[in-house]
């Protein structure tokens, strides 16, 4: 069964500056935590549009992997979607979505994924690391655009 982690937080950047940021994929190495080792394969520079796939190396609980992602979905400056390919996950869809909001941007990452083995699996071990990831991406995101003070991310 597909298992749902979201994040929402509310940057001090406009909406076209966030997006600007997303739209370029080499920025996603620095939203990644360092101990997943992560590394874009695919060749500079990358064009964001349906149909572009992305090509990753990643280290997972110690262990190379291949990862390769697909956007499926490009609605310039409001969302976009990836979904693996290729990778550790059964099923891995990533939304991403920008709302301009009176003090900024309101960022949201809803991801959807399962993982073989079931809940077993996911709860022993995979639901914390995704967790981790993309608490460290609210932080970064805050670092790099600032964090309206008082809003907590979700």
């Amino acid at each position: 069964m597909p298992r749902t982690i979201l994040r929402e937080q509310i940057v001090t950047a406009p909406l076209d500056a966030v997006f600007a940021f997303y739209a370029d994929a080499s920025n996603l190495e620095r939203l990644t935590p360092p101990w997943l080792r992560f590394e874009i394969v695919t060749h500079p520079p990358i064009e964001m549009r349906p149909g572009a796939r992305i090509d990753y190396r990643i280290r997972l609980r110690g262990f190379p992997m291949r990862w390769q992602s697909e956007i499926t979905r490009w609605d310039p400056p409001h969302a976009f979607r990836d979904e693996q390919r290729r990778g550790p996950y059964r099923s891995w869809i990533h939304d991403h979505e920008f709302v301009s909001h009176p003090a900024g941007t309101l960022v949201r990452d809803r991801i959807r994924y399962s993982v073989a083995g079931g809940a077993l699996v996911d709860r022993l071990f995979v639901r914390k690391d995704v967790a981790r990831i993309f608490d460290y991406r609210v932080e970064r995101l805050a670092e790099i655009f600032g964090q309206v003070p008082g809003v907590r991310a979700v």
